[in-house]
């Protein structure tokens, strides 16, 4: 059940989408508790994703103070 560097970065994405299956998640586990690199890409990820949420949302309040 190892999976590659690509693999993980592939599933750490899609897991930011979408629930993975019992069996990815497990793979994708194992492999950041090995891999600091694709733990580094995983918490990149996820701070990209939360920052961009939250500038939709400034960006949605400016929007509704100017109207």
């Amino acid at each position: 059940m190892i999976i590659t560097c690509k693999e993980a970065t592939r599933l750490a994405s899609q897991g930011l989408d979408r629930k993975l299956g019992f069996l990815d998640r497990v793979a994708l586990r194992l492999h950041l508790a090995i891999c600091k690199g694709c733990t580094n890409a995983a918490r990149q990820m996820e701070f990209l994703r939360r920052a961009i949420t939250r500038l939709g949302e400034d960006a949605d309040e400016r929007g509704a103070l100017r109207r």
